[in-house]
């Protein structure tokens, strides 16, 4: 398993958190560099440093933090060969399969582990996990991680099509796990792998409903029973505490005042436009010139209106949006983007075979006597 000392030491695999979108594994070996755009940094730095520590750049500048792996943070992390299954999805197959400490489980399609990983911890060292991959270079990278996080003894795994030539073992594991390209071929193969003294169970993950469609009739055909579909989708919510927001009654008190400001400011201008046109005598070039100031007053007037009319808005808005240090309310934003891809889980039950019972045994008769008589038991008197 990975490390469960208290601090790093040489050889020891860990994740390195550069920021929440950028976390990358790191094997720790004495005299090598890591280099990032947060820094230069020395693994000497890192052995003898606890778990989970915040290390600063050597030239003073960035930092990052050393992690101890999970199977959630390994996730995040790992190199990616194939697609892959996030939390939402490996938390969900778990569940339904009833995979926990001690379980023997098959899984087809390793990939790039990162449901291999989940399984793992949940079995523990009693239970066991078959893996096969038909692609050879990816059994053979998935390989080398398995035995560089200490997990050879736990799992088994094998370059293997097992849709044509099935699984190694039958009538062995609890729980099977088909994420491969066309699972209903490999149905009949997993009920042969699957224990018939308990109940069992099986999930298939499709990325498209055609090859679900294709694999309900296959178990249908098979003798599976409680055939579902589920699609597991994650929403994050980023939650913040804000300061309490103006009760409804100031807010529209606030909105009575300034409308009368309003009302007064418009009745002040009707009442100067009124006074600009009283006829006043005055010489005919006087006469023009003075027409020409009234029509100049009334667009100065109107355009008045209109900036008076738009900083009662922007007031209204303000006082209407005013926060106060009364108390604090929380809200929560949906965060728009969230690792993972549209798939289908496809689960069924296999209902343990029934002992097959033989006919009834004949009832013994009492042995007769030559005489015809029924034979005794003599006794001393």
């Amino acid at each position: 398993m990975w490390s469960t000392g208290p601090n790093i030491a040489d050889g020891d695999v860990i994740i390195v958190w550069l920021t929440r979108d950028l976390i990358q594994p790191l094997t720790v070996e004495a005299g090598k560099d890591f280099n990032s755009r947060f820094g230069n940094y020395k693994h000497d730095d890192f052995i003898g440093t606890p778990y989970g520590s915040k290390v600063g750049a050597r030239s003073g500048r960035g930092f990052i933090h050393l992690l101890r792996p999970t199977p959630e943070l390994w996730t995040m992390a790992l190199p990616h060969r194939t697609q892959i299954l996030y939390h939402a999805d490996i938390s969900f197959i778990t569940s339904w399969l009833n995979i926990k400490k001690g379980s023997k489980v098959i899984e087809a399609g390793t990939g790039s582990g990162s449901f291999s990983h989940s399984v793992i911890r949940s079995i523990g060292s009693t239970g066991h996990l078959w893996s096969y991959e038909f692609h050879e270079a990816r059994e053979t990278k998935a390989r080398e991680e398995f035995a560089r996080h200490g997990f050879s003894d736990i799992v088994t795994l094998t370059h293997r099509n097992v849709c044509k030539d099935g699984f190694t073992v039958a009538d062995t594991v609890d729980a099977l796990f088909l994420d491969i390209p066309a699972p209903w071929d490999a149905i009949e193969h997993a009920k042969l792998a699957l224990r018939k003294d308990c109940i069992t169970r099986i999930c298939c993950f499709s990325p498209c409903i055609e090859q679900v469609l294709r694999t309900v009739t296959a178990l249908n055909e098979h003798g599976f029973t409680d055939i579902t579909m589920y699609e597991t989708l994650q929403r994050p919510h980023d939650v913040a505490r804000i300061p309490a927001p103006k009760s409804i009654a100031a807010t529209t008190e606030k909105l009575k005042i300034a409308e009368v400001k309003r009302e007064e400011r418009r009745l002040q201008q009707i009442a100067d436009n009124e006074n600009r046109r009283q006829p006043k005598p005055k010489s005919p070039n006087k006469r023009k010139r003075a027409d020409e100031e009234d029509d100049e007053g009334q667009e100065d007037g109107g355009k008045k209106a209109k900036t008076h009319k738009a900083e009662d808005t922007a007031e209204l808005m303000l006082n209407g949006g005013e926060q106060t240090n009364e108390g604090s309310v929380s809200v929560s934003r949906v965060i728009p983007e969230v690792r993972g891809h549209t798939s289908y889980l496809t689960f069924a039950t296999l209902m343990p075979i029934p002992p097959v019972r033989g006919p009834p045994a004949a009832e013994a008769t009492p042995a007769e006597t030559p005489d015809g008589g029924n034979a005794q038991t003599a006794s001393g008197s």
